[in-house]
Parts: structure tokens; C-alpha cells; sequence
């Protein structure tokens, strides 16, 4: 999808005073994160939205960076900023816009990033390990194909979802996987993530 049409999309969607999907971290992230990451850590956060995630990275003290296409879900990212007293640094890009310096953060964190047909998916995999310093996590979550009985959030389309045996061929030349997993719980993060869902979440350190 061309970067207009797909900025108008999400607009669209961001547009209302509400916060879509929610305001509270997802929980996977916030597991991981303190697992994994630690305070003054450089966070990168793919494609973020209305901010829930980078907030929150910030509030437990990391450096966090993130970006998203659609500008009015970058002005409730700030709001949001504000309003919880941190600091996030938020640009208007998309994943083929924004500039993939190598060995450049402790942490990626890419959470239902799941626009990405599989050749943009390919790009923005190897972009995020790039991105990363040596020994730097990357923390995934996405919906598996057995979302699209549950319909409760996510894409429609099969080609747009992960599976393990996916992400286990996309990231093992680059990366060792520390954890990868896949399951089934409720969820209620806003209206567009809510209900019974299928998950696969994966945990990867650059080597």
C-alpha cells in the first residue's frame, strides 16, 4: 500500500478521542522487557501507534525511540507522553522510511506490527536485526493463523500472520532465539484487541 493510502487508513482508524489499544502496555512486552531490558537501555519501537508501548518502555527509564505512519496517532503518542511524565523522541515515518543505522539500539521491539505483507515482512525483519547493537533483543508479537477463527483483532489476510516455523526461518541466521512460543488467551487492549486471540510471541539476541 502506497505511504498516502496507508497513512489515510490509519488515520482513520486513530482518529477518535479514544486510545483504539488502549493505553496500558502489552502485557508480552512489559514480561519480556523486564526481563530482558534494562534502565538507559537505547529502545527502538516499530510502527507504535498511539504510544502505549514506548510510554511505558520510558517509564521504566529506557531511551526510547519510535515511529509510526500516521500523524494523529503520533499526537495522542505525545499526549500520552505527557500525561504518564516521560520522555519519548516520536517520528512520522513508516518502516521503509525510517533510517535503519546499524548497531544502533540495545532493544527493537515490534508489537502486531502486522501490516507487512511477507516482502515488506522480509525487509522489516532484517532492518530490526541490523538495527541492533551486537548481543541487542528483539522483542516480537503477532497473531497466528488460527486468529482468523476468533476475528478479534488483526489482519484478515493468512499471508500477513506468523507462525513459529516462520519466524524460525526469518530470524535464526541472525539471531538466537532465546524464546518463541505460541498461545491462546483473552485479550483487552482497546476495542480492536479484544476477545479470545491467537499468539505467537518470540524473543531473539542478535549474534
Amino acid at each position: 500500500m502506497p505511504f498516502d493510502e496507508a497513512a489515510k487508513f490509519w488515520n482513520t482508524r486513530f482518529d477518535t478521542h479514544e486510545y483504539i489499544f488502549g493505553t496500558d502496555a502489552n502485557k508480552y512486552l512489559t514480561e519480556k522487557a523486564l526481563k530482558y531490558f534494562q534502565k538507559l537501555q537505547k529502545v527502538l519501537c516499530v510502527a507504535d501507534g498511539e504510544g502505549r508501548n514506548s510510554v511505558w518502555l520510558a517509564s521504566q527509564g529506557m531511551d526510547v525511540d519510535a515511529f509510526d505512519i500516521s500523524d494523529i496517532a503520533i499526537k495522542k503518542a505525545n499526549e500520552l507522553a505527557i500525561q504518564f511524565g516521560v520522555s519519548v523522541r516520536l517520528y512520522l515515518k513508516n518502516t521503509d522510511e525510517w533510517d535503519w543505522k546499524p548497531n544502533q539500539y540495545d532493544g527493537v521491539v515490534a508489537i502486531f506490527v502486522q501490516f507487512a505483507d511477507p516482502e515488506m515482512r522480509v525487509r522489516l525483519f532484517r532492518n530490526m536485526i541490523h538495527a541492533l547493537k551486537a548481543g541487542g533483543v528483539l522483542i516480537l508479537l503477532g497473531y497466528s493463523p488460527k486468529q482468523l477463527e476468533y476475528k478479534t483483532g488483526g489482519p484478515s489476510l493468512l499471508e500477513h500472520l506468523y507462525t513459529e516455523k516462520l519466524l524460525r526461518e526469518q530470524f535464526s541466521t541472525y539471531a538466537e532465539i532465546l524464546e518463541i512460543e505460541s498461545w491462546e488467551e483473552e485479550l483487552s487492549e482497546g476495542r480492536r484487541h479484544s476477545g479470545m486471540s491467537a499468539l505467537v510471541g518470540m524473543v531473539a539476541r542478535k549474534l
